[in-house]
């Protein structure tokens, strides 16, 4: 047996050790999250199924089963939506204005460069394809997953105060509508830019619920949720909505502050995890830079080729591993 066949049945025994430890560790949570869909279905289904009678007691329960009712309808059409539906969706909450066609002849574009690239430098075929569809698909995906998570976050940051915007003009007179217009001109963005959209739809013909489900396309944030789901109910079953809305405001910052709690508290998991992922990149090339005859072979020869390709997998599953350990929904 010669050294690449033993290594190469080395590689194969590490890999699939870390799929079954990558399995063993995140199968649990997997398995929690989908017995908490399942009890809350349940507790949703014995609710629609209830009788006449409990159905007709008191506003607060005939307003909880349409919440619930409502979030099912949302979650089943979130389900149902196409891939170029989602991804259109998700450019929309980046804030990027360009068109799916523009996107995926931009990413064709990154993919057809990286190749000329890749065989300009002289890498073996075999690293072709992944090379193309890592640069030309993988890195323009994570770009606009970047940005998206950082209008959201800007969103959630002022989305509270907008709410309590509503209130206090409510409580001193003012309508719904008036209190939207005063949000979309003062609020900065993005809460300002997708109330604008609010305002706008309504002036086009489109009812307060019709406007509200367009909003949640460009921001698809549980906030905006909750805050069109109190709206829709309150038009339906009626109530003081300035007190609702003042409930609603407050659950918002417990929100915001238990996010922030959690990721103070998950802040030394990442700060680890970053180190320990980039100091594999950090030796190499340190290295490169003392004695380039040294780490040269490592990426000239076949079989260095074929240990980079290991390491890379492994601190992919890794990583993945970390990131689950560290992922905490609020």
């Amino acid at each position: 047996m010669n050294l690449g066949t033993l290594v190469f049945i080395v590689a194969v025994a590490i890999f699939l050790s870390m799929m079954i430890l990558t399995f063993l560790l995140v199968m649990p949570r997997v398995k929690a999250r989908t017995d908490l869909k399942h009890r809350i279905a349940v507790v949703s289904g014995n609710a629609k199924a209830g009788s006449r009678a409990r159905a007709d007691r008191g506003g607060g329960d005939g307003r909880k089963r349409n919440i619930q009712t409502r979030l099912r309808e949302l979650e089943d059409a979130k389900a149902k939506k196409s891939f170029a539906v989602k991804m259109r969706e998700t450019l929309r909450q980046a804030g990027l204005r360009t068109s799916l066609r523009s996107y995926f002849l931009l990413c064709s574009a990154l993919s057809l460069v990286s190749v000329m690239f890749y065989l300009l430098l002289g890498y073996p075929m075999a690293g072709i394809v992944p090379v193309a569809i890592t640069i030309g698909f993988g890195l323009p995906r994570y770009v606009v997953a970047v940005l998206s998570k950082r209008r959201v976050s800007k969103f959630t940051k002022e989305f509270a105060n907008a709410v309590d915007i509503i209130v206090r003009g409510i409580k001193s007179g003012l309508p719904v509508g008036e209190c939207l217009n005063i949000i979309a001109s003062e609020s900065p963005d993005p809460v300002g830019g997708v109330f604008r959209e609010i305002v706008e739809s309504q002036k086009l013909g489109l009812t307060l619920d019709a406007a509200l489900h367009r909003a949640q396309e460009q921001i698809r944030t549980a906030e905006l949720q909750f805050f069109a789901i109190v709206l829709a109910i309150q038009s339906q079953t009626g109530g003081n909505l300035a007190d609702t809305l003042q409930n609603l405001s407050s659950i918002l910052r417990d929100r915001k502050k238990m996010a922030d709690k959690v990721k103070a508290l998950s802040s030394e998991a990442k700060s680890s995890a970053g180190i320990i992922g980039s100091l594999p990149f950090l030796m190499t090339a340190l290295l490169y830079l003392v004695s380039p005859e040294y780490i040269t072979p490592l990426f000239t020869d076949d079989l260095g080729l074929m240990l980079i390709a290991g390491g890379l997998a492994w601190m992919s599953i890794g990583v993945f591993i970390m990131k689950q350990m560290i992922n905490f929904e609020v």
